[in-house]
């Protein structure tokens, strides 16, 4: 199942407490992307913050995963998830008259 997780950080955390983890978050994150969990990584446009797509075979397991990210166990950060399904509407294309 292809789930979308939208990143949304805790209120009152500084810079200073988001850097005391960044290098084991990105290596995290690359061995979650290596092992295929993670599908795309992305930070939005209009603020800093990840958008995720994972490949879960539920939303229970995305939550397990996304909380092995030192972010998360460190309560700087948590997600928006979101299960995603293929988009039905192209079926209107194809029906019979």
């Amino acid at each position: 199942m292809k789930i979308l997780a939208l990143e949304k950080e805790f209120a009152g955390k500084t810079t200073e407490d988001f850097q005391k983890y960044s290098e084991a978050e990105a290596m995290h994150v690359w061995n979650l992307y290596k092992s295929e969990k993670i599908r795309e990584i992305y930070f939005r446009g209009d603020q800093k913050s990840a958008v995720i797509i994972l490949e879960c075979k539920d939303i229970e397991e995305a939550k397990e995963v996304l909380s092995t990210l030192p972010l998360v166990k460190n309560k700087l950060i948590d997600f928006d998830i979101i299960p995603l399904i293929p988009y039905p509407g192209f079926e209107r294309l194809f029906k019979k008259k």
